[in-house]
């Protein structure tokens, strides 16, 4: 009686049944991953170095490490004037 319950199993064609899920579902997960550096890491980077250099002065930064004596090797900037 219990051998008519039982499903025979799948002898053919399991692996290419198996591979065909597999790959649906690991296609919908790469989706998913680049979405989520797309939209959590490389937009939001994006928008930093935008608002950083939208107000960046190069020159007073170079001034700052001027007066600190970081360029010790270049004596002609020691005296440089700012224009």
């Amino acid at each position: 009686m219990s051998g008519a319950l039982l499903l025979k199993p799948q002898m053919r064609g399991l692996l290419a049944k198996c591979l065909q899920v597999h790959l649906v579902c690991a296609f919908i997960v790469a989706l998913g991953v680049a979405a989520a550096c797309k939209f959590g890491v490389a937009e939001p980077r994006e928008k930093a170095y935008a608002d950083f250099y939208r107000n960046h002065d190069s020159m007073k930064d170079f001034e700052e490490m001027r007066k600190a004596g970081v360029f010790q090797s270049g004596t002609r900037f020691q005296n440089a004037k700012s224009p």
